[in-house]
């Protein structure tokens, strides 16, 4: 490629990022970064000659920004795509719209989602009239769902006010692609999917989400398959969720949720508008026991289990019953779909559902087949089953359907794949392996934060061993002593559900209402109630806070300031041996002669690591203390891979240096003067 700081795009971003430039002028708080400045400008080159970008720029660099600038001043059509839900709406809700007025760009933008965030009417309807949901405490919020029907523009029920994210009561008010109506809907020309794609298809930047466009992808029904031809520039952000979101949409999925909801439906559809044409409970009954016993195949087991499938059936499960169950479903569904069938013209409804019975049917019939061999099976088991069929990676998909070469007479798209964390070598190869841009540009951007002086590691020397029963107590204990001494302030992250449920209950022990610290738990409440809790601790008098969590959490979790000043990791995260993904991706790096420990687990585990860490120092002004109970990251060889993946922090080597850290911190919460305890001078990570 030619030099990122010629041509007219990336003249126009280079005079917006200048100290004195526009954006200075207009958005509060913004000084130029070199490091900004310098990915604005290559994302404004791939723009500007097409090919593929793929960025990685460390926290505080500004990345937002670095991408949205090139983007806007463009004019090309930009199709913006985020991890989350939650990000999305901080896009397009608040970013672009300040952007653009900084910019004085006029940009029409819109905002889509898929079909499970904007409320069905017709469903709604349904729901209303059925007289039959699934707990009685569902009415009052039913009620609540319908007042609001009469006043929403958009839909989106994000924008509901004390709308559980979790409640059940949003599948049956809003629609999938299986029980959509589509044109035949009577609520067709209300439909709020449809006029959010309407105002998709007429936007200049369109932001979406992950799960959204590989459900294109997959199955082009999202609306994407009409949109994605009109953009000459997509733009990931949290990239580095891509490949885990895509294999998703890219594989085959059957549910015992699934084929509930729709013995549900079929059942609420016939007693409703073909009452007394078949025997609608005993076929919706009939698919409803087909589902539980094939959950109850598989046997009980506590918690969440994902148990392999390499032969006829599930590891520990009965083959010649797991082998009857499917057949036993499969035969459900085709009886239904055969009733069906017989009334498809009463009504759309039984048109849609005729043709929901033959796919999980298909899909039924799938799975008591035998597997792919360049597929990996298994099923999830808790107080649900899903069976699932994935491809490894989306590399295929991504050259295949993504890359391809541009028509004759059309420009060559802009891709730029961008995040805080996509590997620990220079070639960034944990992102683009998987997802096949091995010969993208990759860029690597460090922060601008003085780690030295902001932030410290600590590695308890005499902890027990990770594999020691004793080892959650012992990360309890410190990190309860520490947080005595903050006043809340910490957040411990596990990798483990069991080392959560351990480590939260001896913390809830030792810290009880009246402490002063408040212990929250991860499940204990909707994720963006935990964080607001969390958020508002230690401040107006309230109790400092002691989240404990894991999955989610060692992620997109934003809270500068000192609310957060301690972060304990409680082990490396390496990924789980016995996950049958992850057996499936060691299984074929050592089949190509490499080792999968090298190849796939380190890496692994310093991104999570890095994503763990990035959660401490999210500002200037932030200050804290890391702390990794777990002595193999300074005993193993492959710990100075996984330190040099860390922010550089100084090392505490002592608990005397820890402590005398701990209370700085305590006296001096706001950035600390250069005799505290957390600015002298130390060896740093490397």
């Amino acid at each position: 490629m030619s030099d990122p700081d010629h041509g007219a795009l990336a003249d126009a971003v280079r005079a917006q990022f200048a100290d004195t430039g526009p954006l200075a002028q207009a958005a509060e708080g913004f000084h130029a970064r070199a490091g900004q400045t310098q990915l604005a400008l290559a994302v404004a080159q791939v723009i500007e000659q097409g090919g593929v970008l793929v960025a990685e720029a460390a926290t505080g660099v500004g990345k937002t920004f670095a991408y949205l600038v090139p983007a806007l001043l463009s004019g090309e059509r930009v199709l913006l795509s985020t991890a989350t839900k939650t990000l999305q709406d901080q896009l397009f809700g608040r970013d672009l719209p300040r952007l653009a007025r900084a910019l004085g760009v006029p940009v029409r933008m819109a905002l889509l989602k898929g079909r499970a965030s904007y409320l069905c009417l017709h469903r709604l309807d349904l729901a209303a009239h059925s007289g039959d949901l699934p707990a009685p405490h569902l009415y009052h919020a039913l009620s609540k769902v319908e007042r609001w029907s009469k006043t929403t523009k958009t839909g989106d029920l994000a924008e509901m006010p004390g709308l559980d994210e979790r409640s059940p009561l949003i599948p049956l008010v809003t629609s999938t692609r299986e029980n959509c109506l589509g044109a035949d809907c009577p609520q067709f020309r209300a439909c709020h999917v449809n006029l959010a794609r309407r105002e998709a298809m007429a936007a200049d930047v369109v932001v979406i989400n992950h799960h959204l466009f590989f459900a294109d992808l997959a199955i082009r029904e999202s609306g994407m398959a009409e949109l994605l031809p009109t953009v000459r520039v997509a733009i990931f952000d949290e990239a580095h969720q891509l490949n885990e979101t895509g294999i998703q949409f890219l594989g085959q999925q059957l549910a015992t949720g699934q084929l509930l909801d729709f013995a549900r439906d079929l059942l609420g559809a016939g007693l409703q508008q073909a009452r007394g044409l078949c025997d609608w409970t005993a076929l919706a009954g009939g698919v409803e026991m087909a589902a539980r016993q094939l959950r109850l195949s598989a046997g009980s087991v506590r918690g969440a289990t994902r148990l392999r499938w390499t032969d006829e059936a599930p590891d520990g499960v009965d083959p010649t019953e797991w082998r009857a169950g499917l057949s036993r479903l499969h035969q459900a569904l085709l009886q239904a779909g055969d009733a069906l069938d017989t009334v498809s013209e009463l009504a759309p409804d039984f048109v849609r559902l005729h043709e929901r019975a033959l796919l999980l049917a298909g899909r039924a019939e799938r799975f008591g087949a035998p597997c792919d061999v360049a597929l990996v099976r298994w099923v999830d088991v808790g107080q649900a089953l899903r069976l699932i069929e994935s491809p490894l990676d989306i590399a295929d998909a991504v050259r295949t359907r993504l890359l391809a070469a541009p028509a004759e007479g059309e420009r060559q798209r802009a891709w730029v794949f961008v995040s805080a964390t996509l590997g620990d070598d220079e070639r960034l190869s944990w992102f683009t392996q998987p997802c096949g841009l091995q010969q993208a540009q990759v860029l690597r951007i460090g922060s601008p934060f003085d780690y030295a002086r902001q932030a410290a590691l600590y590695v308890p020397a005499h902890i027990a061993r990770p594999a020691d029963p004793a080892h959650s107590a012992h990360v309890a204990r410190l990190a309860g002593d520490a947080a005595a001494r903050l006043g809340g302030r910490t957040l411990v992250l596990t990798t483990t559900l069991r080392a959560l449920r351990s480590i939260g209950e001896s913390l809830a022990e030792r810290f009880p209402p009246s402490s002063g610290v408040e212990v929250l738990v991860q499940g204990q409440l909707p994720k963006r109630v935990l964080m607001d809790r969390f958020r508002a601790g230690s401040a107006g008098g309230r109790p400092g806070c002691v989240l404990v969590a894991s999955a989610s959490f060692w992620e997109g979790i934003d809270m500068p300031g000192d609310a957060l000043q301690l972060v304990v990791i409680d082990k490396l995260p390496f990924p789980p041996p016995g996950d049958p993904l992850v057996e499936a991706r060691c299984r074929r790096i050592e089949s190509e002669g490499r080792s999968a420990f090298a190849d796939y687990s380190v890496p692994e585990a310093a991104v999570a690591l890095k994503q763990g860490a990035g959660r401490l120092i999210r500002r200037e002004t932030d200050t804290g203390l890391l702390v990794i109970c777990d002595t193999r990251l300074t005993q193993m060889g492959y710990g100075r891979r996984l330190l040099a993946a860390l922010p550089p922090m100084r090392r505490l080597t002592s608990q005397a240096e820890f402590d005398a850290a701990l209370g700085a911190l305590r006296a001096a919460p706001a950035p600390v003067d250069n005799d505290s305890a957390i600015n002298r001078p130390a060896a740093p990570v490397r």
